[in-house]
């Protein structure tokens, strides 16, 4: 059973997602339900908090802001997105 794989390496895995700002994670999927075949991918829910980011842009900007990762852009606007954005 995969998820107790998962449980083994619980630390490890908690520690990584912790080192990119992610907390409280979780299984979900066929994994969770005991479901899981050899192919299976492993899907995992996590609390991001991007609201620390959005509150600094705005205080140094005075201005409403939207911060919105790269694999949460809505596939039928992110070519255009993508080929309007600047680097700063």
């Amino acid at each position: 059973m995969l998820l107790a794989e998962l449980q083994a390496k619980r630390e490890v895995i908690r520690t990584l997602a912790e080192q990119y700002g992610a907390r409280n994670i979780r299984i979900f999927g066929s994994v969770s339900r005991d479901e899981e075949k050899p192919d299976s991918d492993v899907d995992f829910l996590v609390d991001f908090q991007r609201w620390p980011l959005i509150e600094k842009l705005f205080d140094l900007l005075h201005r409403r802001v939207e911060v919105i990762p790269v694999h949460e852009l809505n596939r039928h606007i992110s070519e255009q997105v993508l080929n309007e954005a600047i680097d700063l």
